[in-house]
């Protein structure tokens, strides 16, 4: 009996660990997008369109206050997403590998050849057409995905492999951020963008004040989204900027907290009765206790942890549902212009010559040297992943496009490229394996 509860935990344990591994964050993704795919092309398809291009909001007079359920989505709860990325970002850029150029630059180049590639593959294709404008959408990277597959390859790549597309990947969605903020805004008000400054500097004050309260920075946040959406600057930069002034330093000392928990377990906890109900002493105890563990910890990583699973198993899903529903059985006119061929040739091909070259040219003009456990075959391999576009590619070709048949075959486009960047990434570095060893 004791052998098979244990045998019955240890199938549990290892099921809550896969759920809550960074891979999952990629297989979820795919299963949101297969589902998505399987309600638009079933009877339901209707259902599925007409559902997310519902307005949800309320009538205030003749104005209604609110958006369709789809830009609900992608403006309003992507932005909680972007907040994480700029956390993520800052958090990299103070402690992680992106607080010293030595490790920052090559990967960083690597990323900036990634983008740089991609989207002069696109723009040549499309240059003097009304599709040029999504040159944005293949120089993206989708690191939940990639990472999902690195870390299902496991062994097969040395980990500074998964360090270096993590890093990638972190400065590639830093320059999708800064492409979206830059040309996929709208026409620009002078007001409503002197009103995010001040916003902003209010921020800033509340940072050099030292107030670590969430909620302070929180409600500054939306006044900001909502004057940089009104300024015609795509409001994805309202949560990166957000997250840049979210404070590292805690409240208080770690070494508080544990002096506290010393101080109660020998002078109170001890001399306690144990009874079923509390009482008054023991109960402040333990708010005070709650209020000094918040007080030391660091903001910024508080607000990282509390939104990753909600950006995993929640956001991110239901973008995917809401975006890659594309109805098979319709007819794409591939022949507009060639936004077809300017995404699946700048993702399967222009990211892995992109890395590569610029990595190439990094190690040989002496910026910074390749890691020593990683070859140029794994640098070719990586850059393959890195054309798994998908969420910032869906992101952006969402913002580029303002015809629906062009937005339907660039999703179709973006789905079928980072299919064939996945496949060919993976069989690549498991061949290249075999052969190395």
């Amino acid at each position: 009996m004791q052998s098979k509860t244990n045998k019955k935990g240890g199938i549990t344990q290892i099921f809550v660990d896969f759920i809550t591994s960074e891979s999952f964050g990629g297989i979820f993704l795919a299963i949101s997008t297969v589902l998505a795919l399987i309600v638009a092309n079933s009877s339901l398809g209707h259902f599925y369109h007409d559902f997310f291009h519902m307005r949800f909001g309320f009538q205030l007079d003749t104005y209604f206050v609110g958006f369709s359920i789809h830009d609900w989505i992608n403006d309003v709860l992507m932005a909680f997403f972007f907040l994480l990325v700029g956390l993520e970002i800052k958090r990299e850029m103070i402690f992680g590998e992106l607080n010293s150029f030595s490790k920052a630059a090559f990967p960083a180049i690597a990323a900036v050849g990634g983008m740089i590639v991609p989207g002069l593959i696109y723009y040549g294709l499309n240059i003097g057409t009304n599709s040029a404008h999504g040159f944005g959408i293949p120089m993206a990277t989708d690191i939940a995905f990639a990472l999902g597959v690195m870390m299902i390859l496991g062994k097969h790549i040395p980990l500074a492999l998964k360090m270096f597309l993590v890093t990638l990947a972190v400065v590639d969605d830093l320059g999708a951020i800064i492409v979206i903020a830059l040309f996929y805004g709208g026409d620009i008000s002078a007001f409503w963008l002197g009103v995010s400054g001040v916003i902003v500097l209010l921020l800033l004050i509340c940072n050099s004040l030292g107030v670590k309260s969430l909620l302070v920075y929180l409600f500054f946040g939306v006044l900001l989204w909502f004057s940089v959406h009104l300024s015609g600057v795509h409001a994805t930069i309202a949560a990166v900027i957000l997250a840049f002034c979210i404070p590292v330093k805690a409240k208080r000392d770690f070494s508080h907290f544990q002096d506290s928990l010393n101080h109660w377990t020998t002078n109170y906890v001890k001399d306690s009765k144990q009874n079923v109900l509390l009482d008054s002493g023991q109960l402040h105890m333990i708010h005070d206790i709650q209020q000094i563990a918040v007080d030391a910890q660091n903001p910024l990583l508080r607000l990282e942890h509390f939104l990753q699973p909600w950006s995993a198993y929640f956001i991110m899903p239901l973008f995917a549902f809401a975006n890659a529903g594309v109805s098979v059985a319709g007819n794409f006119d591939f022949s507009i212009d060639h936004i077809f061929w300017g995404i699946f040739l700048g993702l399967v091909v222009g990211k892995p010559i992109g890395v590569f070259l610029a990595t190439f040219a990094c190690e040989k003009f002496g910026i910074a040297k390749r890691p020593d456990s990683i070859s140029w075959g794994h640098i070719l391999g990586a850059g393959m992943l890195a054309g798994i576009g998908f969420t910032m590619s869906l992101f952006v070709s969402a913002l580029a496009f303002d015809i629906e048949e062009s937005k339907e075959l660039a999703k179709v486009s973006i789905l079928l490229a980072s299919f064939a960047s996945c496949v060919i990434g993976v069989l690549f570095l498991l061949f290249y394996g075999k052969v190395k060893k």
